[in-house]
């Protein structure tokens, strides 16, 4: 069968945005073709640096035809409503149509429309301009005299279409005065004549052989495999750096790897430094000795040339930027070592962390006043937790960070411990800011926890404030990130208190966009939503954390802690067999009192009266009840869930004999509301541990 090659030749494409654009324009074809009624086998997308590339196989010549039907009216209807049915049917008169017979409706017109299959040539030159036009491109530009908006200018399209072992036909179309063809180009400078194409895998043959490697991942593992070899010949091992050798694979058509080295003792700087300044400015990969692990003074470089004096030019430019930047790094880490970072807090009364939220040192002070509180709830040294809170953002206006932002924290710690703070200041110095990613870990000593919670609870607290919510998926201020990192500091190192008086406190340190109330209450139910997300992760059913919510959320004083516990519990008792039977009981339970509370207009809460029973299994139920609604509340109290959920499902027995032996809606009117409150009784027994109406299933 026939297949498709489509290239669109560019100037340099950024490298962060190839795979995303190659998958876009897959996307966005295929998905107009089987639309057209074109169906296809497979379709695979490349991109390299100058070009995006589309091979879609086993395309038809053309698209089906297609036989439709379309009613009208009935044979007598009046000529108007005939008349408009012929139009709208593209038919000329009643003899175009066909008439059918309904039993029920009688004898109707029915257009028969046959639509015969375009050329599948005809459909692309149709569809492929509009494509290119209107692709998504994050950012776009405009060039010469043309309209075409694009990342980079467009300098050629290449369009082919047809069988194997055939001379295929361009699929002629124009964008903005660019005509399609078959002709594309190979390397930049090692080949840059035009290369004639046909089909494919001529096409990927033709790129290699003219210096192009046209997959991806092909480059990659060239870039690893070269790098590792290389590295292993002088007993160094490449430092992972899965995000370096994606960029730089989009950076390159024909991967050169080299080696090349900077003077020992830059080796004298903190290594995150080293590293840093080598891969941010000069895109190389850094390296360790095999025997010590200790930082090399050595790296690798991934060039786009094959170079004819092997390399000596390309490795020495190499070499000089890199001296040059690290001894930059080594002035900046001199310089800033010999000025103490609480003498440089004041430098940030003119730094502004968000216009409607003040400066860094506005948010310092709120930060020393928030780690405060949080260190006594959890049993941090206060003392410790407000010193590192003080000097927590003082690295922001250090020369080093300044160059480089990404060691903000890191360099903190190192200033610190330098200048004699104490370790675990020191530590929380870099710490607060973690966890940044669902894979980081979280501060696990408590004075950085403790700072850590701080600069996050502010973060959600101002931006609230504010009202800058996160709406869909804009979120610019990472508040998301912020939440689950409130979450996991707090269940993984088990800080178990509450922190709505806290959030009411802290918002009231800020000028509110609204109500103070719901603002809390949305901010709590943000924090809560982020915790459903992580559960579920660890297979707790987001009807279970709503059961456990509805009574039992952060606005009511409820700690993260406690919360995760009880729908760990809870979760249990949902899957276990006894279980799902006290559950039924419940809602059994609970639908009757609905009905009869709905009927009777009031609510049933009153004493239960055993003068009133009947039966043992009132009896029975009434005092299971008390028990467990007594030893439930005392084990909530001593946040022993665990138990309180035993106790709980201790009540299956009876309330399945209940509703065996039992007529709730008994003829004396005095015992039917007896046991429309013993029902209540149990409703309310459940609802210690969560609501379970809430529950699905």
């Amino acid at each position: 069968m026939p297949e498709l090659l489509l290239e669109l030749f560019s100037e340099e494409i950024p490298a962060g945005q190839q795979r995303r654009a190659a998958e876009n324009l897959k996307k966005l074809i295929t998905d107009q073709l089987v639309e057209k009624g074109v169906l296809y086998e497979g379709a695979v997308a490349h991109a390299t640096p100058r070009r995006l590339a589309l091979h879609i196989a086993g395309l038809p010549k053309a698209s089906e035809d297609v036989k439709t039907e379309r009613k009208g009216p009935r044979t007598d209807a009046p000529e108007k409503a005939i008349a408009g049915f012929l139009r709208a049917a593209g038919l000329n008169s009643v003899d175009e149509a066909e008439v059918q017979t309904d039993p029920k409706k009688g004898d109707f017109y029915v257009a028969v429309i046959e639509k015969k299959g375009e050329l599948t040539t005809d459909i692309l030159a149709n569809l492929l301009p509009g494509t290119i036009e209107k692709f998504p491109w994050p950012k776009s530009m405009r060039w010469g005299k043309g309209k075409l908006s694009w990342i980079r200018p467009l300098r050629a399209i290449t369009a082919t279409f047809g069988h194997e072992g055939e001379d295929p036909e361009i699929i002629n179309f124009e964008v903005d005065g660019l005509k399609s063809g078959d002709i594309t180009y190979g390397h930049r400078f090692m080949a840059p004549d035009a290369i004639k194409v046909r089909r494919f895998d001529d096409y990927a043959h033709a790129l290699e052989q003219n210096k192009v490697v046209l997959d991806f991942e092909r480059r990659k593992e060239m870039i690893r495999a070269d790098a590792a070899n290389l590295a292993f010949a002088q007993n160094l091992n490449v430092i992972e750096d899965e995000g370096l050798l994606d960029e730089v694979a989009g950076l390159v058509e024909w991967p050169q790897t080299m080696m090349g080295r900077f003077d020992e003792k830059f080796l004298s700087l903190p290594e995150e430094v080293v590293i840093t300044a080598i891969r941010a400015h000069q895109k190389c990969f850094n390296l360790r000795d095999a025997t010590t692990g200790k930082l090399a003074n050595h790296f690798i470089l991934v060039s786009n040339l094959e170079a004819e004096d092997g390399g000596k030019t390309i490795v020495g430019g190499n070499e000089r930027v890199i001296k040059a930047r690290l001894s930059d790094a080594k002035f900046f880490y001199d310089t800033d070592l010999n000025v103490p970072l609480e003498s440089r807090l004041s430098k940030l009364d003119n730094m502004v962390f968000h216009e409607k939220l003040g400066t860094q040192s506005a948010r310092v002070e709120r930060l020393v006043e928030l780690s405060e509180t949080i260190a006594t709830k959890i049993g941090a040294s206060t003392a410790d937790a407000t010193r590192a809170a003080k000097l927590a953002k003082a690295d922001l206006v250090t020369d080093m960070v300044f160059e480089f932002p990404e060691l903000q924290g890191l360099m903190g710690r190192y200033y610190a411990e330098a200048q004699g703070e104490k370790d675990n200041v020191a530590a929380a110095l870099q710490d607060h800011y973690k966890p940044v990613g669902p894979s980081d870990r979280v501060p696990e000593e408590l004075t950085a926890a403790t700072v850590a919670l701080a600069d996050k609870l502010d973060m959600l607290t101002g931006f609230w404030a504010i009202d800058e919510k996160p709406t869909g998926s804009k979120d610019p201020f990472a508040l998301r990130r912020a939440a689950l990192g409130v979450i996991r500091i707090c269940l993984e190192n088990k800080l178990d208190f509450a922190m709505d008086k806290l959030l009411a406190e802290h918002l009231s340190k800020f000028n509110l966009a609204g109500d103070a109330t719901e603002i809390l209450q949305s901010l709590c139910g943000f924090i809560e939503d982020r915790l459903t997300v992580q559960m579920r992760e660890q297979g707790i059913a987001h009807d279970v954390l709503s059961a456990v919510l509805y009574k039992n959320g952060l606005a009511k004083g409820i700690s993260l802690v406690n919360i995760a516990a009880r729908a760990v519990e809870l979760n249990g008792l949902v899957k276990s067999e006894q279980g799902e039977s006290l559950i039924a009981g419940y809602r059994r339970a609970a639908n009757i009192l609905r009905a009869e509370e709905k009927k009777d207009g009031r609510s049933y809460r009153d004493e239960v009266d055993h003068k009133l029973f009947k039966t043992d299994d009132e009896e029975k139920l009434a005092t299971a009840i008390e028990v467990v609604n007594e030893a439930v509340a005392a084990n909530i109290a001593a946040d022993d869930f665990a138990t309180a959920i035993n106790e709980l499902s201790s009540l299956r027995k009876p309330v399945d004999a209940f509703f065996e032996n039992v007529l709730v809606n008994d003829e004396d009117p005095a015992v039917r509301v007896n046991r429309l409150n013993l029902l209540a009784k149990l409703r309310e027994t459940m609802h210690l541990i969560a609501n379970f109406s809430k529950l699905e299933g």
